[in-house]
């Protein structure tokens, strides 16, 4: 029963927010008169020492008394005596626990906050240095269009972005304060709940009890900000696991990011990307397993609830590494301007400023361009050339009305300088979002 009952073992890890809740609720006692002023500073004092021995090492946990809250308290009547026994007035375990794990996630949230804005500015710096660097742009990972490199940069910066909203949207839903709400039914006692959501940096108390006690939405919503954003970063991943490669030759990445082989020592492998692209698995799983923990559990508390802290720990270091390991790449990696400009004009990819040529300017129907558009291209790849080495009166065989005003838009800068719509991949265009996240950054 110990064994199977005890989580002292990991929720040891909100010794400080514990604390904390209990320096506020004790304070919050004293001002309501529940409690002495002599007992409220006796308890202020125990509970300093207390945070003191765990930050130092020396606090003995004890799994015989469960968790992080009792070992806690435990200690604290060890070194104050009488008063530690009214600390636990007019409060529960239940909110105890709801509180300092909203505490606990709510710092992993400011924490992904600072990663994820360090991450987007060391992708604007990547952008800003290559802003008008030519690459291939992919569909199906075959070429599709020339885009820019700081475009490609800037489509991470969109998708980060969004992660740093949906960060700051769960913060600001999950700012209400359980503590007060006691078991599940509140208390008798006079308590001042808006002194201890203030004291605590929540924005007001939770309104409903019952909710207040058995709701997790919080460790939910968190979870599932990571998992999204541990998408976005795999797929990075894999982009800078394949763009490393000696076949694409897109990145280099420095020694400090890749490691050798034990047997080929030619090798020069991308292991932190691919970690990277592996730590998806692990804050799925948590996401996963915590909805199931919470499926079905009627109101109020149930003990399913104690599972509820080891996936998102774990979720948490590993959504914080990953963060860390990406910045560190993205402002160690080296983009090869020459390979990226050499495939940017493979595989055709002009074909379709061809056809959108013959649009524009013969007024053909885009569906004939495309069609002859096609035409060229398989004459171009019976002859292993690309679409510039045809001569104009290849093009002319397919199609009378073209000129050699074609010409202009069929290389790969003329291409990228072309497509000047908003969110574009013209380096204007990629100049000016550039300046909007600067500024987004700024405010």
């Amino acid at each position: 029963m110990e064994a199977i009952n005890a989580s002292i073992g990991y929720d040891q890890r909100m010794a400080a927010q514990d604390i904390a809740g209990s320096r506020a609720h004790a304070a919050m006692l004293a001002a309501t008169g529940v409690i002495t002023d002599n007992d409220a500073e006796a308890i202020r004092e125990g509970l300093l020492t207390v945070l003191s021995e765990i930050d130092n090492g020396t606090f003995q946990f004890s799994t015989a008394l469960e968790d992080i809250h009792m070992n806690v308290e435990a200690r604290l009547k060890d070194i104050i005596g009488e008063p530690a026994g009214r600390l636990h007035t007019g409060r529960s375990r239940n909110d105890q626990v709801a509180t300092d794990f909203k505490l606990w996630v709510r710092d992993q949230l400011d924490a992904a906050e600072a990663g994820l804005l360090a991450l987007i500015k060391a992708l604007l710096a990547q952008a800003e240095a290559g802003a008008d660097w030519v690459m291939p742009g992919f569909t199906h990972l075959q070429v599709a269009q020339p885009v820019t490199w700081g475009h490609h940069m800037m489509a991470y910066v969109e998708m980060f972005g969004r992660d740093l909203s949906r960060v700051r949207d769960a913060r600001a839903r999950m700012n209400e304060s359980p503590l007060g709400a006691a078991a599940l039914a509140g208390t008798s006692f006079p308590i001042d709940r808006d002194m201890t959501a203030s004291a605590l940096g929540f924005d007001r108390p939770a309104a409903n009890s019952l909710d207040a006690v058995s709701d997790r939405d919080f460790a939910l919503e968190f979870l599932s900000a990571a998992s999204i954003c541990a998408v976005h970063l795999s797929r990075f991943a894999e982009e800078l696991v394949i763009w490393s490669t000696a076949q694409f030759r897109f990145v280099t990445l420095s020694d400090r990011f890749s490691t050798g082989s034990s047997i080929m020592p030619q090798k020069k492998n991308p292991d932190a990307a691919e970690l990277i692209r592996a730590k998806v698995g692990r804050i799925f799983g948590a996401n996963t397993a915590l909805m199931m923990v919470m499926k079905g559990l009627p109101l109020a508390y149930s003990k399913d609830m104690q599972e509820d802290k080891e996936q998102v720990f774990d979720a948490a270091d590993n959504w914080m590494l990953a963060l860390a390991a990406m910045e560190g790449m993205v402002k160690d990696m080296t983009a090869n301007r020459d390979s990226l400009a050499a495939a940017a004009g493979s595989g055709f990819s002009t074909a379709t400023d061809l056809a959108d040529w013959m649009v524009r300017v013969l007024k053909v129907p885009f569906r004939d361009a495309h069609h002859v558009t096609g035409t060229l291209v398989a004459m171009a790849e019976d002859r292993s050339c690309d679409l510039p080495d045809l001569s104009l009166e290849d093009m002319q065989g397919v199609h009378a009305g073209i000129t050699d005003d074609i010409f202009s838009v069929l290389g790969v800068e003329n291409s990228v300088n072309s497509r000047m719509s908003y969110g574009g991949t013209a380096p204007a265009q990629v100049r000016q979002q550039i300046a909007r996240w600067t500024e987004i950054l700024k405010a």
